[in-house]
């Protein structure tokens, strides 16, 4: 019997795992991958997620990252979440509420008054997630010269 996946704090050891997921969700959707044009914060782990300006998390199954989100201090405007992501057999088991859970309580410890994030338009499942947990949608852009057409939705959220 397979043993279940595990929640634990990341480190910059766990950054090659993390973006080889990121990338498995690319590819799961058509889009070109390319690390240092997409996930440049954890090719920089430290800079971005070590405490105490941040924090990060990894859903593992045995040695392998199936799940991820991180979160940063906005030097007082708020944190925002960022890499919210599950392998495609992973979804739907509870985890991502699991994870933004994780980000919340980081929060509130800290006293934050505001989480937020950016979201693809096309996560729509991740959508529905951040609606039933208390996000609500504040707009819209479009990322310029971005080679996979990335529209993203701003959510956001009083703590």
């Amino acid at each position: 019997m397979p043993a279940p996946c595990t929640i634990r704090p990341a480190t910059r050891d766990d950054a090659p795992g993390v973006v080889a997921l990121i990338g498995t969700v690319f590819v799961e959707y058509g889009w070109i991958w390319d690390p240092p044009t997409e996930v440049p914060d954890l090719l920089d782990f430290d800079a971005h997620y070590a405490a105490p300006r941040g924090a990060f998390w990894v859903v593992t199954d045995g040695e392998r990252v199936v799940g991820s989100v991180g979160v940063d201090d906005n030097a007082g405007s708020g944190a925002e979440l960022h890499r919210l992501y599950l392998e495609p057999g992973q979804r739907g088991r509870g985890l991502g509420e699991a994870l933004v859970g994780l980000v919340l309580d980081w929060c509130r410890t800290r006293s934050i008054a505001r989480l937020e994030l950016w979201s693809d338009t096309r996560f729509e499942h991740a959508h529905r997630l951040y609606e039933r947990l208390g996000f609500r949608r504040a707009g819209e852009r479009t990322l310029a010269g971005d080679v996979n057409g990335t529209r993203e939705y701003r959510f956001e959220r009083d703590l």
